[in-house]
């Protein structure tokens, strides 16, 4: 093997070098029965940190605006609790979040249908935590959904 196939093979990760060596991984959601494009198939992950990036600026606006009067670290802290009550109450009732929904976004149960209360509240506290949702599994789905048996999918 050449230094430079090496070394290209450690800078594109452990999947590309799999399919180098001619393992098939299928298309993201494809184990869970999603479509491979179009509504209904898996978000991508800059569509989901980009209405994550929606909801945070929309809870710091709240806070900073209604709560805190002014900006301080206190204006965080409510903010993640906002983000918390806003998260359990839109993913609860109508399956998306108000940056999910300018996204083109919507949280699914991985069996079909909404997700139950108790669900949710776990997949809101895990998002909050940050930590599960920067874990992915093959699919692109976060440790928060994989521990909900959530799925984000494109409307």
């Amino acid at each position: 093997m050449d230094n430079r196939q090496a070394l290209g093979s450690w800078l594109s990760g452990p999947r590309a070098a799999a399919e180098q060596a001619g393992v098939d991984f299928g298309y993201r959601g494809q184990q869970l029965g999603l479509p491979e494009e179009g509504p209904g198939s898996i978000a991508r992950p800059g569509r989901r940190l980009g209405a994550l990036a929606v909801d945070w600026g929309l809870c710091l606006l709240i806070a900073y605006g209604l709560i805190t009067d002014g900006y301080s670290q206190a204006t965080g802290n409510w903010a993640l609790g906002i983000l918390l009550v806003l998260s359990v109450l839109t993913v609860g009732t109508i399956g998306s979040t108000p940056g999910k929904r300018v996204f083109g976004l919507r949280v699914a149960s991985v069996h079909g249908g909404r997700l139950s209360l108790p669900r949710v509240v776990l997949r809101s506290l895990l998002v909050c935590l940050a930590i599960p949702a920067l874990i992915w599994d093959r699919d692109g789905r976060g440790l928060h959904d994989r521990l909900s048996g959530a799925v984000q999918v494109r409307v």
